[in-house]
């Protein structure tokens, strides 16, 4: 990087006030322009509508597309593939999991995935990297796995992450970053070039598709500047997808759709949760930036600013399977689901981060800053608004519009034409609910028919988890972070019925 980023304390405010104002401004304005022109609101409402059941097709279209696609990759010999490329032998993975207060029957199948992928094993460096915050808990499940997995790899390392290091934020990106810096240790010990090596961050409970690493090989080995480019695999929360309670199910597959719609358009595609990327490009930047939580996605702009625009996403449309949220009681895993959404789009806090960078910095192109730019804004703008518009706004222009309005012939057919054009709309939703039941994993045997037409059923509670579990949520992070009220890292409980 060769320039400063912007550090005057107003213009950071004014972004990170930004999307915020964004949001409110535009769920204000339809209130107050509803009572004042109610006309004007009603052709808009009418016209996002429409634009609405443009978008679901075209998205429709898209998932359609790359659930294709993930298929035959999953059911494809990538290994075999592999063997054909040139320098494949040379490749070598650094797998980083870090932990904070699970247990064992999470972290087990974490780490028997890894056994398991069509990959030697050989060629696997894994870290395991606990908290000091947890240190008694985290060393006894760290040495069983040591115990029953720690033979099978090249190296597998323990590392305690210390608490309390003065300008670092306690959560997955100091620890991710204090673990790849020793694990760096060893590598330059072994004198592995840096080059050669994928990191590869997985949350502590996610598995590995067998074909992940011949998959994430194959794809880096073939890639044009593949030094600078992270790689993104589809996260399907469907370890404990029958245990979860309804609600908590559709916010798990709509995430995973929306991925799959998104590796479609790697223009558009960003890192998130577990990824993978260069060894050489986590180290020119630094490794992952210790005060953030939202470390995921600000590793991809860390890396995009450190190379002036030249860094990319790309989309391996092959499965990682994580968690659906779920907690001992119904109460507590809509609570914890709302908190795993609010950290999740805790993400705004790249919105001055970027614009800090973007601002001054003459070698990357002005044409990437803007679309990137607008790109995040309209993204977290949407998440924060359009489920609201859709379901509720509607009927506002009829509620504060009148007598004046409420007598004329467009406020007479405005419901009528709304629940047209969302009716039709609701192909999305069927397209949704279909390739949810192709996805599933196989029902276990502790649960009839009944749970399965559940399972179709489901979708029906798509409008309540789309607004109360998805632009609530990151209405309140935007608020938060508009009134500078910083949010900490919070950790999403595990837990797996027996």
């Amino acid at each position: 990087m060769n320039h400063k980023p912007i550090s005057n304390r107003y213009f950071i405010r004014f972004f990170e006030m930004l999307p915020g104002v964004l949001s409110w401004g535009t769920l204000i304005g339809c209130v107050v322009f509803s009572f004042l022109v109610p006309v004007w609101v009603a052709v808009f409402i009418i016209c996002f509508d429409l634009y609405w059941l443009i978008r679901v097709a075209y998205l429709a279209y898209f998932l359609i597309r790359s659930y294709k696609k993930m298929r035959r990759n999953m059911e494809f010999d990538w290994y075999r593939k592999l063997q054909k490329v040139k320098g494949y032998e040379d490749i070598y993975h650094l797998v980083i999991v870090p932990t904070y207060k699970e247990g064992l029957d999470v972290l087990r199948p974490t780490f028997q995935a890894l056994v398991d992928s069509n990959y030697p094993e050989d060629k696997l460096m894994v870290v395991l990297a606990v908290e000091e915050r947890d240190k008694e808990n985290g060393l006894k499940i760290a040495a069983s796995v040591e115990e029953e997995f720690g033979s099978r790899f090249d190296e597998f390392l323990v590392t305690v992450h210390p608490k309390d290091i003065v300008g670092e934020t306690a959560g997955k990106g100091s620890n991710e970053a204090w673990a790849g810096k020793r694990a760096k240790e060893i590598i330059d010990e072994k004198g592995i070039p840096y080059e050669d090596i994928l990191v590869s961050t997985l949350d502590c409970d996610t598995c590995v598709h067998k074909e992940y690493f011949p998959c994430l090989s194959v794809k880096f080995l073939t890639t044009e500047d593949r030094l600078h480019a992270s790689y993104q695999p589809v996260p399907m929360f469907f370890n404990n997808i029958w245990d979860s309670p309804a609600l908590m199910r559709v916010v798990a597959m709509s995430n995973t759709f929306w991925m799959l719609m998104e590796q479609a358009r790697p223009e558009r595609l960003y890192t998130f949760s577990s990824h993978s990327m260069s060894f050489k490009a986590l180290v020119d930047v630094g490794f992952w930036q210790t005060n953030v939580v939202s470390e995921d996605s600000r590793i991809f702009w860390q890396n995009f600013i450190r190379y002036n625009g030249n860094y990319r996403c790309e989309p391996l449309l092959i499965p990682v399977y994580m968690d659906t949220v779920l907690a001992d009681t119904f109460w507590k895993s809509i609570i914890n689901q709302y908190k795993q959404q609010r950290r999740w789009a805790w993400g705004i806090e790249n919105v001055p981060y970027i614009f800090s960078n973007f601002v001054g910095n003459k070698s990357i192109p002005l044409g990437k800053k803007f679309v990137h730019s607008f790109r995040m804004l309209e993204g977290f703008h949407s998440w924060a608004t359009n489920a609201l518009m859709i379901f509720i706004l509607g009927w506002l222009p009829l509620i504060l519009g009148g007598d004046a309005f409420s007598t004329t012939l467009l406020a007479q057919n405005l419901p009528f034409v709304t629940q047209w054009l969302m009716t039709i709309s609701m192909v999305g939703m069927f397209v949704s609910a279909t390739l949810n039941m192709l996805m599933l994993p196989r029902r276990p045997k502790k649960y009839g028919k009944r749970r399965f037409i559940m399972m179709l059923l489901q979708w029906l509670f798509l409008p309540i988890s789309t607004i109360f579990l998805g632009a609530f949520p990151a209405i309140d992070s935007q608020t938060r972070m508009m009134f500078g009220r910083r949010m900490g890292f919070w950790v999403t409980e595990k837990v797996r019925k027996k």
